[in-house]
């Protein structure tokens, strides 16, 4: 089952009649590097893909489409411990939803793809989901906030949301444990700056707080044992690893920014002498003439062991600062003491299965049917966040449909884009300018870069897999997809939840006034 396919069957249970229209883009493999850019080598291989999830509703056959939830995430895969990364980045709703808001659903569906072994596209044992709550108008849909019909939740309201939809992805996964599976669930939060009591006092009482049997463990999970970590493999396990190698690396993710400050900053105020550079065997003036080739090696062996002090200091550093250090120091970060809490959430999900499966038969960068490249995500990505606004009905209703037939027309004018020709006579006239013709050339990788040495020096190894191209196929099979959902409403508040005029109860409670008594 595919990932667009998974959100439509889960939708398909919520109370109420309408449509929903949804978009699922999914790039191809490709290799990343900074997942752990400061851990020793070799440095694990780790692919990345991006997800974005655009869903559309139709209140009625006439009714217009309207945007009303988002999802932008990222997914690594590290094939030598068999781990997978679902980094979590932004969740977003316009509040022009029918009630109830499908956003709940949507989050939990996408989560439980890649967290169930039976639906999960990678051939991984151990997926790991982190997420980092921080209160906001809006994330994805720009100028939403401005609608009244949306109600932004509270800095408690989120972390107490997020924390809801782990614990009912942990239950869900509590049935899987079925068909000879043995899977084990862990879930941690962390609040900076509130200690367990009080995180556990806030999340409690706030509205639709979980109440579960579910165990959370109050802090962060790079000091267990239970679970592997994705940086950690058989080959660099012996040694005690640093924060660097343990602690992953996210776009826009403060825990990337402290991590990047320990790293460069290594004296009290922030500023270091630059090294001295090596000394030449010979000077061009006094000593005898260096060859050309001999100069150019010179050069590589100064770069080489200037790039080796670097990572020997910067890997100093980073092991001066314990796990329990970092997150204590995470506290008093400006991001996470804004007026406002902020959450980090992980869980984690092992299975192993009783049945080995041969995992070296297809390479982590083949492409699957229906994943598009990084740059068209990109580019609707970057039209969505500039291009449009959701501020009423009217400017939600435009954007959504530029929106959606942008996609469309770029799944299907990719391949069957006509090609320009601005050369021969106008129309009406006996002159003629010659110009040139435009041809689109076919994309091809470059040659190897070459220094003044004879052989050549590639920098990374290029992906043996052609790009795909999308196409109106791949655009009906695998991105977008439909629903008509027709099931029973929500059930109406009983007398004693509601009022006379059906509006809710509200208790006044009154200051009682102390008595004086009389001297």
């Amino acid at each position: 089952m595919h990932l667009r396919d998974a959100l439509l069957v889960s939708l398909a249970k919520l109370p109420g009649s309408r449509e929903f229209h949804l978009h699922v883009l999914v790039s191809f493999p490709r290799k990343h590097s900074n997942l752990y850019p400061f851990a020793s080598q070799p440095r694990p291989r780790t692919y990345l893909q991006d997800v974005l999830i655009l869903l559309s509703e139709q209140a009625g056959p006439d009714a217009r489409r309207l945007f009303v939830s988002a999802i932008e995430a990222s997914v690594y895969h590290i094939p030598s411990t068999s781990s997978a990364i679902v980094y979590v980045s932004k969740v977003d709703s316009t509040g022009q939803a029918t009630a109830p808001s499908p956003t709940s659903t949507l989050v939990r569906a996408f989560l439980s793809y890649y967290a169930n072994p039976s639906t999960r596209p990678l051939p991984v044992d151990h997926l790991w989901i982190h997420l980092f709550a921080r209160a906001q108008s809006q994330y994805l849909f720009p100028n939403s906030a401005d609608f009244p019909g949306k109600r932004p939740l509270t800095d408690v309201k989120l972390c107490s949301w997020w924390k809801r939809q782990l614990t009912s992805l942990a239950e869900e996964l509590l049935d899987v444990k079925a068909n000879g599976t043995t899977l084990s669930t862990r879930l941690y939060y962390l609040l900076p700056g509130l200690g367990e009591l009080e995180a556990s006092y806030s999340l409690g009482h706030a509205p639709g707080a979980p109440s579960s049997s579910v165990t959370w463990v109050y802090g962060h999970p790079y000091s267990q044992t239970d679970i592997p970590l994705p940086g950690i493999s058989n080959r660099n396990a012996g040694a005690t690893p640093h924060i660097g190698q343990i602690i992953p690396w996210f776009d826009d993710d403060p825990k990337a920014r402290f991590i990047d400050e320990i790293a460069y900053t290594t004296e009290a105020d922030g500023v270091k002498s630059p090294e001295r550079k090596r000394p030449r065997m010979s000077d061009r003036r006094s000593g005898p003439r260096v060859s050309e080739e001999e100069d150019v090696q010179d050069k590589a062996v100064d770069k080489k062991d200037a790039h080796s002090q670097k990572e020997e200091q910067t890997t100093k550093t980073l092991r001066k600062v314990s796990v329990s250090e970092f997150w204590e120091r995470m506290s008093f970060r400006q991001e996470c003491i804004a007026g406002a809490i902020t959450g980090f959430f992980v869980m984690a999900v092992s299975s192993n299965s009783p049945q080995a499966v041969a995992r070296s038969e297809v390479s982590p960068l083949a492409p699957q049917p229906g994943q598009v490249a990084p740059q068209l995500i990109k580019r609707v990505l970057t039209s969505l966040m500039n291009g449009h606004e959701f501020p009423s009905v009217d400017r939600a209703a435009w954007s959504t449909k530029v929106l959606e037939e942008s996609i469309r027309g770029l799944c299907d004018g990719l391949r069957t884009a006509p090609v320009a020709n601005i050369s021969g006579n106008v129309a009406g006239s006996d002159r003629s300018t010659p110009e040139p013709t435009l041809t689109r050339a076919t994309p091809q990788t470059p040659p190897p870069r070459l220094i003044r040495v004879g052989h050549p020096v590639v920098d990374a190894s290029p992906n043996p897999f052609p790009e795909p191209v999308a196409s109106f196929e791949t655009y009906n099979a695998y991105i977008y997809g439909s629903l008509t959902v027709d099931n029973p409403g929500l059930p109406r508040k009983t007398p004693a939840e509601a009022g006379d005029d059906g509006e809710p109860k509200v208790t006044v409670l009154t200051v009682r006034r102390k008595k004086r008594t009389k001297p």
